[in-house]
């Protein structure tokens, strides 16, 4: 695992279908750009969404859980919250959190790649 495994906050959302996950990462990856990538220890989103066409998940990378905890302290909540609403409305389709209390998680173990184990 590496030294530095980071603090991640990841956002699950279900949608109905693919024109909708193109839509909603295209208004997600906006809010990204424009209310949270310029705070100090934002590394990175990510945004993944399900062959099928049902799920979007947007993980958000953070040096540490106290860059994090700072964004969310200093950070413009109510703007950001208000952007996230006008994405979802402006949607074409359906999107539904399915996030239950806050989503945020640390790394607890990675497999790397490495030469085969014998038996």
């Amino acid at each position: 695992m590496s030294q530095d495994p980071g603090f991640y906050s990841i956002i699950d959302y279900t949608v109905d279908g693919h024109e909708t996950q193109r839509e909603f990462v295209a208004a997600f990856a906006e809010i990204q750009e424009r209310w949270v990538r310029f705070h100090p220890g934002y590394r990175s989103a990510r945004f993944h969404v399900s062959t099928d066409g049902t799920r979007v998940y947007n993980i958000v990378h953070w040096a540490s859980e106290a860059d994090y905890r700072h964004f969310v302290e200093t950070s413009d909540t109510e703007g950001r919250a208000a952007a996230i609403r006008a994405a979802l409305e402006s949607l074409d389709g359906r999107a539904e959190p399915r996030m239950s209390g806050i989503p945020t998680y640390t790394v607890v173990r990675e497999i790397g790649p490495g030469p085969r184990r014998a038996g």
